[in-house]
């Protein structure tokens, strides 16, 4: 586990440590200690903790003009036993919204497990941007998280499912990415 690390080619355009506006402004990170463990593996130092004992994440990227933010997940998804969606609402995208994110796309090929909880958070975070416009999508799940979060219900609150899997993300620039998953979702309300 500790050879994946985030995506880094948009590091060109983006760093969230450099963002005086992100909630990971001003981290550093060493290459050379490995701190971080999911369960008792070590994780490479480039993920981010955001208060989650077995989720991490990075912020890959993020456009305050066009208002979307793109999130890439690694580890265990545990609403049930640590309420990871609570951390991830309250510690990360509620320092977003002030700023004008309303977009999500959440990178989750590497969200190994999900094990769900209540839906609260997920329904506070889909009324949070849906007056703007705005929305959640998830891509690449792999087909026993999409199952359980489809069992959970919370493909009310947010899109994912194979509409939106298997897009070779990493072939498009942040901006382009945006325009590819906002016409999946363009086809998706055209067909339910």
């Amino acid at each position: 586990m500790h050879n994946i690390e985030p995506y880094h080619r948009w590091r060109d355009q983006y760093i969230s440590a450099e963002d005086e506006l992100s909630p990971f402004f001003g981290r550093s990170y060493d290459e050379f200690y490995y701190t971080q463990k999911i369960y008792n593996y070590f994780i490479h130092p480039q993920w981010d903790n955001f208060g989650s004992a077995t989720l991490y994440m990075k912020v890959l990227f993020v456009d305050y003009k066009k208002g979307f933010a793109v999130f890439e997940m690694f580890g265990e998804w545990n609403d049930c036993l640590h309420n990871d969606v609570m951390f991830l609402k309250r510690d990360v995208v509620d320092e977003m919204l002030p700023e004008g994110i309303n977009k999500f796309i959440i990178i989750g090929e590497n969200v190994l497990n999900f094990h769900a909880s209540d839906d609260c958070y997920y329904e506070e975070w889909y009324d949070d941007v849906k007056e703007d416009g705005g929305w959640v999508c998830l891509l690449n799940l792999l087909p026993h998280v999409e199952e359980e979060m489809k069992d959970a219900r919370l493909d009310f609150f947010l899109n994912f499912g194979h509409q939106f899997n298997d897009v070779n993300w990493r072939a498009f620039l942040p901006k382009n990415l945006l325009k590819k998953v906002e016409g999946l979702m363009a086809v998706e309300r055209r067909l339910t």
